[in-house]
C-alpha cells in the first residue's frame, strides 16, 4: 500500500478534488478528459516544471526540498492530516517489507475502565478499527461484538459486510466514508501492515461501496463529533462521541458516547442502557417515541 502507486493515487485524488476556479485559475475552455486540475496546472501553482511534477507523481523524485514540498502542498490545498500523509509517503522510512504483526489486545485495566463507565457506551478500538473491548451499553447501542468470531470484530468490516449498521446509522453513507478515510489515514509508516492489507483486500472484493469510498482517497481522524442513531427499541437518538487515545497502547482509542443533558436522546439512551444491564425478554422492549 506504500510506494510509487500509493503516492500517485494520493496526488491524483487531490488533483481531482480541485477545479481551476478553486485555485484562482481561469476556467478551461476545452473539454477535460478527467475531472480536477491537470498536472501542468499544479506545476504552475507550485512553481515547478511540469516534468518535475510528473516525476513526483510517479515516485521518481529523490530528495525534495522543504520549500518545494510546501509549495506543492499549498497548490493542492492539503490540510494538516493530508500533509502528514504525503510526507509519510515520500519518506524512505515508509517503504518497508510486509509483516504480520501480533494480534492487538486491550489491557485488562483498559477493559475494566470501559466496563466501569456503564451505563455510558464505550468501545476500545485498535489502529485498524479492531473492536478490542465493548461494554454492555455500547453492545446495546451498536452490536454484540464479543459474540462474534475474533476475526470479525472490526468496525470497518461490520460497517460494510453486516446489514445492521445501515439500520443503526441514520447517516450511514457519511459514517461509512469516514470509516474508510480512517483506514486510509492508517496507511502510514509503522501502521500499514499485512493485516490492514488483508482487511482492505477483503472489503474491496465483498463491497462495491467500500471500493467507491476507498477510491476517493479521503483521510479522516476520529476525534469528536455528533452521530445520529436509530434503535428499534427507543427510536432516533443524537449522540456526541469523543475519541480518547490510550497513550502507549499502539494506536488504541476509547470511543465514548453521550447525549446532551436534558435532551430526549439522554432519556432514550438511559432507557436503552438500563435494558442492556439485565437480560430482557424479546418482546419486553417497547418502542419509545418522543414528539
Amino acid at each position: 500500500m506504500h510506494g510509487s502507486r500509493e503516492l500517485r493515487d494520493f496526488l491524483t485524488s487531490r488533483r481531482a478534488s480541485l477545479t481551476p476556479e478553486d485555485v484562482g485559475l481561469p476556467s478551461s475552455q476545452t473539454h477535460r478528459r478527467v475531472k480536477g486540475l491537470r498536472r501542468e496546472e499544479v506545476a504552475i501553482l507550485a512553481g515547478v516544471s511540469v516534468d518535475y511534477y510528473v516525476k513526483l507523481e510517479q515516485g521518481r523524485v529523490g530528495n525534495i526540498s522543504e520549500q518545494v514540498l510546501a509549495s506543492i502542498e499549498d497548490a493542492l490545498r492539503l490540510d494538516e492530516l493530508e500533509r502528514q500523509h504525503l510526507r509519510s509517503l515520500l519518506s524512505s522510512d515508509s517503504v518497508h517489507p510486509r509483516r504480520r504483526p501480533p494480534l492487538v489486545k486491550a489491557r485488562p485495566a483498559a477493559l475494566a475502565m470501559i466496563n466501569a463507565l456503564d451505563p455510558v457506551p464505550a468501545v476500545i478500538l485498535g489502529p485498524h478499527l479492531e473492536v478490542l473491548g465493548i461494554n454492555h451499553a455500547a453492545k446495546a447501542l451498536l452490536d454484540d461484538f464479543d459474540a462474534m468470531p475474533i476475526r470479525e470484530r472490526n468496525l470497518a468490516r461490520w460497517m460494510f459486510l453486516d446489514p445492521r449498521p445501515k439500520q443503526i446509522y441514520l447517516d450511514w453513507a457519511k459514517i461509512a466514508a469516514e470509516t474508510v478515510a480512517i483506514l486510509r489515514a492508517a496507511a502510514v509508516a509503522g501502521v500499514c501492515n499485512e493485516r490492514l492489507t488483508e482487511l482492505v483486500g477483503e472489503l474491496s472484493v465483498a463491497s462495491p461501496e467500500f471500493v467507491r469510498f476507498w477510491a476517493d482517497y479521503r483521510l479522516f481522524e476520529h476525534t469528536h463529533g455528533i452521530k445520529r442513531f436509530f434503535h428499534e427499541a427507543v427510536g432516533e437518538m443524537q449522540l456526541n462521541y469523543q475519541a480518547l487515545p490510550l497513550p502507549g497502547d499502539n494506536g488504541q482509542t476509547v470511543i465514548v458516547y453521550t447525549a446532551d443533558k436534558g435532551s430526549p436522546s439522554e432519556e432514550k439512551l438511559a432507557l436503552l442502557s438500563s435494558w442492556s444491564a439485565t437480560p430482557m425478554e424479546p418482546d419486553s422492549a417497547k418502542r419509545v417515541d418522543h414528539q
